[in-house]
């Protein structure tokens, strides 16, 4: 299932992989699979770490053994659900922008089954984490999100995403990323549980809010009004 994809690389290819998808990313910041690829070529040890962590949580291992994947065929049931649940609110952040969990890209540069399952997790649980944190899929949320991201996993490329965006960002915008949303997102970040290690799927007929509380989510602050 994961490992069809896979291609195994040297060092030195490594590296060119992950220099070009740097580059090609911040040229084009729509490409998933660049920013996916550069993920995967830097991310080694920080996957290593949360695959760790994940064998000393009880929700953890589960996800472990039981592999689930966050593709239609699985989630589909959470459009069924009550508008209170987070599942509900999970399947209207994905419908109201048109999205579908099936249009992750494969991981292709992972050594071990281990290490691939646990970089797919982490790229397909992102949805989950912007509907907790009622982030938007713009570049501010994207950015924001990815200072989340960081703190939980310390994946180098979502610190270069971040470096990234704010690059993109006009002055306005800079600011009210720093003053605003980069010192909510560090709080963020620090304060909620272990993300890797929560079964997501399990939770879908809970309430929103009781989620949020029992994980320790702060959802983002709005915008500060204009003067």
């Amino acid at each position: 299932m994961l490992g069809s994809a896979r291609v195994r690389l040297n060092r030195w290819q490594q590296a060119a992989v992950a220099v070009g998808s740097a580059v090609g990313a911040l040229l084009d910041p729509r490409r998933a699979d660049l920013i996916a690829a550069l993920g995967e070529t830097t991310g080694k040890p920080a996957f290593e770490r949360v695959l760790e962590r994940m064998t000393r949580s009880p929700e953890g291992r589960a996800i472990l053994l039981e592999k689930p994947r966050v593709i239609s065929v699985n989630v589909g049931h959470a459009w069924d659900l009550p508008a209170n649940t987070f599942g509900a609110a999970y399947a209207k952040f994905m419908g109201s922008r048109n999205f579908s969990p099936d249009d992750r890209p494969p991981v292709r540069f992972m050594e071990t089954d281990e290490l691939a399952y646990v970089a797919m997790r982490a790229r397909e649980v992102h949805d989950f984490w912007h509907t907790l944190f009622g982030l938007p899929t713009n570049l501010m949320g994207e950015s924001a999100l990815k200072v989340i991201e960081f703190e939980q996993m310390y994946l180098p490329m979502c610190l270069m995403s971040v470096i990234g965006g704010s690059v993109r960002f006009n002055e306005k915008q800079r600011k009210l990323f720093f003053q605003h949303y980069f010192p909510w997102a560090i709080q963020a970040g620090m304060q909620c549980t272990d993300l890797m290690c929560v079964y997501y799927e399990r939770h879908f007929h809970e309430d929103l809010e009781d989620v949020r509380r029992k994980w320790g989510i702060i959802p983002a602050p709005a915008p500060p009004k204009q003067a």
